[in-house]
């Protein structure tokens, strides 16, 4: 089993955000971070999740996500998203990362976990400073759903 970390890190909504991840397996561990100049704090939780999947280039894995973005584990483990795919996002944001993140949890076999964030949960802290960390130096990219104008 893969475990999956996930942060995400927003300051100002809409503004400067990022994620952080770490993938750990065997003992080893992978860390991910990417920061963007005009994000929100919920698509740099889900991105997160998204990134650490995409990571995974075999197909056939479990991975355990660790998320402190309820947002992001309610939307899963709750089942909301299956209905908001059943009535095509209608009303709901963030549609292209969903669609991105299904495409991505289709390989492999996902479970969710939700951690408090702050809480002293050590991998959560640590994506937590790669996340912001990411959003301080986000100088270039820019998040594609504020570039599209949506």
């Amino acid at each position: 089993m893969i475990t999956l970390f996930t942060d995400g890190a927003a300051k100002g909504n809409p503004g400067p955000g990022g994620y952080g991840v770490i993938l750990k397996y065997k003992g080893k561990e992978k860390e991910l971070s990417e920061g963007f100049r005009m994000t929100t704090n919920n698509r740099m939780e889900l991105l997160a999740v998204i990134a650490g999947l995409e990571a995974i280039k075999k197909p056939g894995w479990q991975v355990k996500v660790v998320s402190d973005s309820k947002y992001v584990v309610d939307a899963v483990a709750k089942k909301w998203l299956d209905g908001w795919v059943k009535k095509d996002f209608k009303g709901k944001k963030n549609r292209d990362l969903w669609e991105r993140y299904l495409k991505a949890a289709k390989a492999h076999d996902v479970t969710f976990q939700w951690v408090k964030g702050h809480a002293g949960c050590p991998e959560n802290e640590r994506c937590d400073r790669l996340a912001v960390r990411a959003a301080v130096s986000s100088k270039l990219n820019i998040d594609s759903s504020f570039e599209q104008g949506r």
